[in-house]
C-alpha cells in the first residue's frame, strides 16, 4: 500500500504540476499578446490599480522567498500529497504556475489600448514576440528542463530515489550570460505586441525583478558551487550576453 501511495502521489503531482505549467505559459502568452485586456478581475475604482499592483508584486516576492532559507521549509510543507522534500521542485513549479494564473486571470483591465499591431509591421512584431519565447525556451532547456518544469521531483519519487538536480549550468546560453532565463523572461515582456497601461505596469515591475532577483539566486550558487561559481562569475557577464567568447 505504501508503494502504491508513493506512485499515486508522484503521478498526481506530475499531472497537476505540468497541467498548471502549460496553462500558465499559455495564459501569459495570450494575455501579453492582448495587452492584459482579458483578465477576469473586477476590482472597483479606485481599488483596481492597487489590486493589479498586488498581483504584480506577489509573483516575485513569493517566488523568491520560497527558495530562501526561511522559505524552503514551507515549500516542503506545501506538498498536498506528502513527500515534501522530494517533491519540493515540483511543488515550486506548481506554486509559480498558480501565481502566474492568478496574475493574468485575476487582472482588472483598464480597457485602454495604446497600440495594436496590424499589417506587415504587426506580423514582424508578432515574429519578434515568438523569437523572445524561443529564446526563453532555449534558456530553460540549457538550465535543465527537468528542474525548470518540476519533473525532477515527481520522477525521483516515482523511482524512490533522491532528486537529481544536476550541476551548475554553464553551456549553451549560460556560456554567454549567467542569467539567460531572466533575460528571456524580460524579452517576452518587452516584445509583447499589444501595448497598454496594464502591460507597461506589469512589464516595469517584473523587469525590476529580472534585474535584481538573480542576485539572490547567485548567492545560492556561490554557497553550492564555491570557487567554481566564482570563476564562472568572473568570466561570464551577468544579464546582457557576450556575443563572442
Amino acid at each position: 500500500m505504501t508503494h502504491l501511495r508513493r506512485l499515486g502521489a508522484a503521478l498526481t503531482m506530475a499531472l497537476f504540476c505540468h497541467l498548471a505549467f502549460v496553462l500558465a505559459v499559455g495564459s501569459m502568452a495570450w494575455s501579453l499578446a492582448h495587452g492584459l485586456q482579458h483578465g477576469l478581475g473586477r476590482a472597483p475604482e479606485p481599488l483596481a490599480p492597487l489590486a493589479n499592483l498586488l498581483l504584480v508584486l506577489q509573483f516575485p516576492i513569493v517566488h523568491s522567498w520560497l527558495l530562501s532559507q526561511r522559505g524552503r521549509p514551507w515549500l516542503a510543507r506545501l506538498s498536498p500529497v506528502g513527500h515534501g522534500r522530494t517533491l519540493a521542485p515540483t511543488t515550486y513549479v506548481l506554486v509559480g504556475s498558480l501565481q502566474l494564473l492568478l496574475t493574468f486571470w485575476g487582472w482588472t483591465p483598464t480597457g485602454i489600448v495604446w497600440h495594436e499591431p496590424r499589417g506587415v509591421a504587426g506580423a514582424l512584431h508578432y515574429a519578434l514576440f515568438a523569437a523572445a519565447w524561443l529564446f526563453l525556451v532555449k534558456a530553460l532547456h540549457d538550465a535543465g528542463l527537468g528542474v525548470q518544469s518540476g519533473a525532477v521531483g515527481w520522477w525521483a519519487l516515482l523511482r524512490d530515489r533522491p532528486v537529481a538536480y544536476g550541476g551548475m549550468p554553464t553551456a549553451g546560453l549560460f556560456a554567454r550570460c549567467r542569467q539567460p532565463i531572466y533575460l528571456g523572461f524580460a524579452l517576452v515582456l518587452w516584445t509583447a505586441p499589444c501595448w497598454s497601461p496594464d502591460w507597461l505596469v506589469l512589464t516595469l515591475g517584473w523587469t525590476v525583478y529580472c534585474v535584481v532577483g538573480p542576485r539572490w539566486k547567485e548567492r545560492r550558487w556561490e554557497r553550492l558551487f564555491g570557487d567554481r561559481f566564482r570563476a564562472y562569475r568572473a568570466t561570464v557577464p551577468y544579464l546582457l550576453p557576450r556575443i563572442r567568447r
